[in-house]
């Protein structure tokens, strides 16, 4: 069985972890805590199979606090990540700002491919989904960018997510397939 391990970083007060949990279809949280250090969540998705042979699949998501403060701890979040889901609050200007930093760190540091991050713009409750695309500064707006609001359309980041979850195990997949024809010859 295939396992992939993807890491979701933003900004605080982004949704991660609201996102995360209902990605992975864990509890509900009601009121706010921040992420301190990381909650690793281990789920399969039915809807994801490795290279259509049916060959089932284990992730783990890595949901990532954001404080500044567990910067130290992030070589150590990094290790082994097939991908990273990069999350900011679409409503926060300054998020613009601070996802060029989790980008830098968490991408392009582990020499990452664009096709292994997502970017989410997260609109909480209540704000309205204003779904124009933010300008994004290079290289971010070569990256896959979706918005998401639990609220009014939830299925269609759950969808996006399920596209992204089969590009990463497909990665995945080739890379081990790779790693096995290199010891055979």
């Amino acid at each position: 069985m295939l396992k992939a391990k993807i890491l979701f970083v933003g900004p605080c007060e982004s949704g991660k972890t609201v996102l995360a949990n209902f990605l992975t279809e864990s509890s509900d949280i009601t009121e706010y805590n921040p992420t301190q250090g990381v909650r690793i969540l281990e789920f399969e998705n039915p809807h994801v199979t490795s290279n259509n042979k049916g060959t089932g699949c284990e992730f783990e998501l890595w949901d990532c606090g954001g404080d500044p403060k567990f910067e130290s701890c992030w070589p150590a979040l990094m290790k082994d990540s097939h991908g990273v889901v990069i999350v900011f609050n679409a409503d926060i200007p300054s998020h613009l700002k601070e996802i060029e930093t989790w980008y830098s760190c968490f991408v392009q540091q582990q020499f990452l491919q664009n096709t292994q991050c997502l970017l989410i713009a997260h609109h909480k409750p209540g704000s309205g989904s204003d779904k124009d695309n933010p300008a994004l500064a290079p290289p971010l707006n070569k990256l896959k960018l979706v918005h998401s609001n639990l609220e009014d359309d939830p299925e269609e980041i759950r969808m996006e997510f399920i596209k992204y979850l089969r590009s990463i195990i497909n990665s995945v997949s080739e890379s081990r397939d790779r790693e096995e024809m290199s010891i055979i010859t």
